[in-house]
């Protein structure tokens, strides 16, 4: 049976293609691309469906080179003039960085959409199938064109630069805590609530995979941030306190990076709202952006990271990293 809608479904493994062996008792990589497929009952009557096979590896096991190679073949993929639209399978546990990689960067009007599930094949239950199922209808949506990378799980729409993993095992962890999902998947055909106003693109194909993530705690000092300048990383991002600030005890560690031209992002540790220079004390958002600290707006540490990567594969220059992370977020300030 022949489709006008042809999607390609690309497999990079995750919990979505395992099953329980029973010599160990937990979850492996078991299940391949056709498997899978098979269990997406009657998917045929609204695509043709093209595999291909990009890896089978535990999401944990996809390091930012592996996400950027995963890029380069979305890109190639999506530009066939036959595609409508292309599905991504990957682990949950870090599907939110490999979203939003793709959408930084890939520019297409052709829908991209990422999926995986949180119960493996031998749990009752099973969702990858009905979360594929979902993701396809998406893809082959003109409703979806023009919406950046989205990430499909639970019959939920939400933008990679917004969703986050909530849950260490809900079938609805992943969720847009500050803005809410996009919209649903309902008998099977998507439904769209509200747009993403902007979207960030950053035109490279590397990555510097050489950048910290850290998390503040009351008391915490320097050690840390001077580890990571020792150790030779390329940038840093911290989660600040509240609105975003840090310990005095962190400063010198602060200035001494941004001595080195090695750039610190600040974002929040909280799970939603953005950071601001609010606060005047020592270790207070505004001395912090005194000393050349980068606000992270509203991304969570993890996404933060990402895109400090991404930039830091463009340029080594701090003004145009800033202005990366603050043009829209500040630009009144």
């Amino acid at each position: 049976m022949s489709n006008s809608n042809k999607v390609a479904v690309i497999f990079t493994g995750g919990t979505i293609s395992m099953k329980i062996d029973p010599r160990i008792h937990a979850a492996i990589p078991a299940l391949s691309s056709e498997e899978i497929m098979a269990m997406v009952t009657n998917i045929e009557k609204f695509a043709d469906v093209e595999i291909i096979n990009f890896s089978n590896l535990p999401s944990p096991h996809i390091t930012p080179k592996i996400m950027m190679e995963l890029t380069k073949l979305v890109k190639k993929t999506i530009a066939k003039d036959g595609i409508t639209g292309v599905v991504v399978t990957h682990g949950t546990d870090s599907l939110e960085e490999t979203a939003y990689i793709l959408d930084l960067t890939i520019k297409s009007e052709k829908p991209i959409v990422v999926a995986g599930a949180m119960r493996n094949s031998s749990e009752l239950g099973y969702d990858g199938s009905s979360n594929l199922a979902a993701a396809i209808c998406t893809a082959i949506s003109n409703k979806s064109k023009n919406k950046g990378v989205l990430v499909v799980m639970n019959n939920e729409v939400n933008a990679a630069s917004e969703v986050t993993k909530t849950n260490t095992l809900a079938l609805d962890t992943f969720k847009s805590p500050e803005f809410g999902p996009l919209g649903i998947v309902d008998n099977d055909e998507v439904i769209f609530y509200r747009d993403i106003v902007s979207r960030d693109f950053i035109d490279t194909e590397t990555i510097e995979s050489k950048v910290a993530l850290l998390k503040t705690g009351p008391g915490m000092n320097s050690d840390l941030i001077n580890f990571c300048i020792e150790s030779e990383y390329k940038g840093i991002v911290i989660e600040g306190l509240g609105r975003g600030n840090l310990p005095p005890e962190m400063i010198e560690g602060v200035k001494k990076s941004i001595e080195k031209n090695i750039p610190i992002v600040l974002v929040s540790r909280c799970p939603t709202g953005r950071v601001l220079d609010t606060y005047g004390y020592k270790g207070g958002g505004k001395h912090l952006r005194k000393l050349g600290v980068i606000f992270g707006g509203n991304l969570p540490g993890q996404k933060a990271r990402i895109k400090l990567m991404l930039a830091l594969s463009t340029t080594k220059n701090m003004n145009d990293i800033r202005n990366l992370f603050e043009k829209d977020e500040y630009s009144q300030i």
